[in-house]
């Protein structure tokens, strides 16, 4: 009996220990189930995003709305819940697109109808009138149409790195408008091209006459006579050009006193109509951006379903798909401007971006934001064992978490890296590191799961970035624009602690207009202007606030 007894015991514990180690299989099995699913989705959402169809889901095109109108299915079909505007999942924004001339413009030189763009067009500062006039290119008279030669302009320049031609042609204008001219027609007798166009994006007021360049070879056609009798027949009309992105938003309801934010930007490039493309071939290509961002976007779907479906209920989840970032953050700025949710109860705010092209040969992931809570510092470590992780404190970056930052609210970033296919028509789904991303998204999840009973976390301020090395600026004031500004000159959005700008006595919402002659009506034309500087230069800024202008000594 004893011996049977012992049998018995070894033969239960056999069973025990078999019994055990199937369940852990079967555990692995369902789990593995699980993650097969999330894999299957992500291809889903991947695929469908960056289709060509969808002809790169530049804001405010059909592209863009094929997108949506997907992400919109992909809610309702989890329960989230609506969060835009009327009851609905989306809301909409307006992007000032810039200026265009209206084909009813015409310039006609005795009875001439000259083809727009072809042999003619106005400056875009000119402002829309319609007139009549017998002119002489020889005589200037009151209440007539000047002519101008700008040959002399650029030879006497053609040296002169500084010289900004357009600017010296609206003063021009501007003088002979007080001399009594009702109009300027330019053009160039010049072997010096003068790389004049209509500048879509010239944000500053129109000046008091039309300018109108004439091509040479209209110009050899129709004004080869100074001493001629020109009848004029002359009408501008430059209209404002806008569009209309939409942000989509679901909402994960839990009765909790605070929200946790998770948001990926959807839009992309279009065809790079928008000048911000790397592609340099000539032939135009659709830009997919299935790393940039579908993979993002495919994460917070994903995410938000693991979210609805845990235990973790001690915060409500608002998923944001952003439209307008690639313009610069339109989106997420303007959903900050206009709250369908009570911001003061935002917990915190995670961002994806580009978290598709993780390299199996390092795992690297980067996680900005880790400065912007002390309790960052508490659950995430530089130590995984899966992960390769790079910590960057700063609560701003290139992507939709700081314009929430900016509003103090902690955030995050996740992103696996920058890649050769960045802004190009080759980031295709094909390339995209699904089971990557899947692990992505899984250490994301345990993020949240451990501020679940954490409360509302605290904001900390953290320090700007320096400007990266590559680029081609010797100089920064300090300052982060406000891409969503359509008025002329640059507006502060943000200023960096103890950098050029605040130290000159330059705030938020400051509207800056030119360093020392260079004017400029729009983020580029800083640009342009800021690249003619040094290290230890000195420049005037002049700013508006208010009503009130006002100029600033600075040295960079």
């Amino acid at each position: 009996m004893v011996t049977f007894a012992i049998y018995e015991n070894k033969y239960m514990k056999h069973i025990f220990w078999f019994f055990l180690l199937f369940m852990q299989v079967a555990a692995a099995q369902k789990l593995k189930k699980a993650d097969k699913a999330i894999l299957e989705s992500l291809k889903q959402h991947v695929n469908y995003l960056s289709d060509d169809k969808l002809e790169g889901r530049r804001t405010g095109t059909t592209g863009e709305k094929l997108a949506y109108e997907y992400i919109v299915g992909e809610f309702e079909k989890d329960g989230f819940l609506p969060k835009g505007e009327n009851d609905g999942y989306l809301q909409s924004f307006e992007i000032n697109d810039g200026k265009f001339i209206n084909i009813n413009s015409h310039l006609i030189i005795n009875d001439h109808d000259l083809k727009l763009t072809e042999e003619y067009f106005p400056l875009a500062f000119s402002p829309n009138t319609t007139l009549t006039a017998i002119a002489s290119i020889a005589l200037r008279e009151n209440d007539n149409p000047w002519f101008f030669d700008i040959k002399d302009m650029l030879e006497t320049n053609k040296n002169n790195p500084h010289f900004d031609l357009e600017n010296a042609i609206k003063t021009h204008a501007e003088t002979v408008a007080k001399k009594g001219a009702n109009s300027l027609i330019i053009y160039n007798t010049s072997s010096i091209e003068d790389d004049l166009k209509f500048e879509a994006n010239y944000k500053n007021d129109p000046i008091k006459i039309p300018v109108i360049y004439v091509r040479q070879a209209a110009k050899d056609k129709y004004l080869n006579d100074e001493t001629a009798t020109l009848d004029i027949k002359l009408k501008i009309n430059i209209l404002e050009k806008k569009r209309t992105g939409h942000n989509v938003i679901g909402y994960i309801d839990n009765n909790a006193g605070q929200t946790i934010i998770l948001g990926a930007h959807y839009d992309h490039l279009g065809y790079g109509e928008d000048h911000n493309s790397l592609y340099t071939g000539k032939v135009p290509a659709i830009h997919n951006g299935a790393d940039d961002n579908a993979s993002g976007t495919a994460a917070i779907i994903e995410l938000g379903k693991m979210l609805k479906a845990s235990k973790y209920k001690n915060n409500n989840y608002l998923l944001i798909a952003f439209s307008g970032e690639e313009l610069g953050l339109f989106g997420s700025k303007y959903f900050l401007d206009h709250p369908t949710t009570n911001l003061s109860n935002t917990n915190y705010m995670v961002n994806m971006d580009m978290v598709g092209r993780m390299k199996d040969s390092t795992h690297g992931l980067s996680i900005g934001g880790y400065g912007t809570s002390p309790v960052w510092g508490e659950i995430i470590s530089k130590n995984d064992k899966y992960f390769n992780i790079n910590l960057d404190s700063s609560g701003t970056g290139p992507s939709d978490h700081t314009s929430f930052y900016r509003k103090d609210i902690p955030v995050l970033f996740f992103f696996t890296g920058s890649h050769s296919d960045y802004h190009k028509p080759t980031d295709d789904a094909a390339k995209i590191n699904f089971e990557g991303e899947l692990q992505v998204l899984k250490y994301i999840y345990k993020v949240i799961e451990k501020t679940d009973k954490k409360g509302k976390l605290a904001f900390n301020k953290t320090r700007d970035p320096q400007m990266n090395s590559k680029s081609s600026f010797k100089v920064t004031l300090g300052f982060m624009p406000d891409y969503t500004y359509n008025g002329a000159g640059v507006r502060v959005d943000g200023l960096s602690d103890g950098r050029t700008a605040q130290k000159a006595g330059i705030k938020e919402g400051d509207i800056i207009t030119s360093l020392d002659n260079h004017n400029f009506s729009d983020v580029q034309g800083y640009m342009e202007a800021l690249n003619q500087y040094n290290k230890g230069d000195a420049a005037k800024v002049t700013v508006k606030r208010g009503a009130n202008e006002m100029v600033f000594n600075i040295i960079f």
